[in-house]
């Protein structure tokens, strides 16, 4: 008895670390987002530079993703959660005091640079393949939507923060460089908290067996891969809206900058963190797969309306109305892949669909920049959303009968039913 409550307790421990590590790091990720094109600008990029910066740092997270999904297991969970915390602080040391292009773009590589604005590197990888582990089968969905909630809480104190260097700016008088290398020196420091917390996990978090990453059996690859590519469409769509791409786009139509986008960032981050407990909630009541569609689809939509608001106040109404449905996919998505493959297979799975996406991500800034400078400004608003809207369409045929433990009582053939 002992035991068992010793291993509840270590579990309870780990459970909090990892949320805690994730709402850090997501505060790290939500500064960038606001801070990095506008960083960029202030140094004299273009639209198009800034699009191929922005992709080279998601590039680099696509290959951080790579490398945790081939050795993280192997290596151990917590020395490479730790690995990744570091890297992230070396690439705003170099944001934060590098003034020539080329070390910029190295360091945006190197580091994984997310100007995306919300948290989907190699970090989380690790993550949510230790998570479930940490609770019940029946809380399954429950845990990924806290760790969700904890991600986007700190998306929205990072995009708050993302206002720091107009503060400087206005309060402390400095110049606007400045301003922003204090800026990334405090995003730094937050990356290398998440790596101590990463230290402090338990052994209970590494596999019993450390010499290979598990392979995925013939019907779990023939799923994943599927589920890989799907969700890699609506990574290219998410990758024309980036948050640093946003932000762009409000600041060149409406001519606001970082002192208005850091609240208003911090808003949508609040909306989406509101929204993942009501995905949970809602799954339990039409399904996994129903409540990724059919929240998804209609946010798709709104968001291209924006383009076409008359005014500031309307554009951010509908964006705000797009915010507070598009992230009720993450949670239940994450919960029905660690659900539909063994335990022992979840890193590799989740590093999988996570490459993809990371790929995915990283290709499609350098295309939105091009788009916004030689074509129209808005083009990505209306190309995102439209890849968004062929992803739900697919995913619906292709899962909406594929159905996670809690739903159906028997696994289907070929189906690998989740061991933990």
């Amino acid at each position: 008895m002992s035991v068992v409550r010793q291993r509840l307790s270590g579990s309870d421990t780990d459970r909090r670390l990892i949320i805690a590590s994730a709402g850090l790091r997501a505060t790290a990720v939500g500064m960038a987002g606001v801070l990095f094109a506008l960083h960029l600008a202030a140094l004299g990029f273009g639209a198009g530079a800034i699009g191929w910066a922005v992709s080279l740092g998601l590039a680099g997270g696509a290959l951080g993703t790579l490398v945790v999904t081939a050795v993280a297991d192997r290596w151990g969970r917590r020395a490479t959660l730790a690995a990744t915390g570091v890297l992230m602080a070396l690439g705003g040391a170099i944001l934060a005091w590098a003034t020539h292009p080329p070390v910029i773009l190295l360091g945006a590589l190197v580091g994984m640079v997310n100007g995306m604005g919300r948290d989907r590197g190699a970090g989380q990888v690790v993550e949510q393949a230790i998570l479930p582990g940490t609770g019940p089968e029946s809380d399954r969905t429950r845990l990924f939507a806290w760790y969700n909630v904890s991600s986007d809480a700190g998306h929205a104190v990072g995009a708050l923060l993302g206002a720091l260097p107009a503060f400087l700016r206005t309060h402390a008088g400095l110049p606007r460089l400045v301003s922003y290398q204090w800026t990334w020196a405090g995003y730094s420091i937050l990356c290398l908290v998440v790596a101590a917390l990463a230290l402090r996990l338990s052994h209970a978090v590494e596999l019993a067996d450390r010499t290979a990453p598990a392979p995925l059996s013939p019907a779990s690859r023939a799923v994943v891969a599927k589920f890989a590519a799907l969700t890699g469409l609506d990574s290219l769509g998410g990758g024309f809206l980036t948050t640093a791409l946003l932000g762009y786009w409000f600041f060149r139509r409406f001519g606001v900058d970082e002192a208005l986008l850091g609240p208003l960032f911090f808003v949508v981050r609040v909306l989406n963190g509101v929204s993942h407990l009501g995905a949970a909630w809602l799954a339990r009541r039409i399904g996994l797969v129903n409540t990724m569609v059919w929240t998804h689809l209609p946010s798709s939509i709104l968001l291209m309306t924006v383009p076409i608001a008359p005014t500031l106040p309307v554009a951010i109404a509908l964006f705000l109305a797009r915010e507070s449905l598009v992230q009720m996919d993450v949670p239940t998505r994450q919960s029905y892949l660690t659900a539909i493959v063994r335990e022992e297979e979840r890193t590799r799975a989740m590093g999988l669909v996570n490459l993809t996406r990371n790929v995915a991500w990283a290709v499609a800034p350098a295309a939105a920049g091009a788009l916004m400078s030689a074509a129209s400004l808005s083009a990505p608003l209306i190309l995102g959303p439209g890849f968004k809207i062929a992803y739900d369409v697919l995913l619906y045929r292709a899962f909406r009968h594929l159905k996670p433990p809690e739903e159906r009582g028997a696994a289907p053939a070929g189906v690998v039913q989740s061991s933990s």
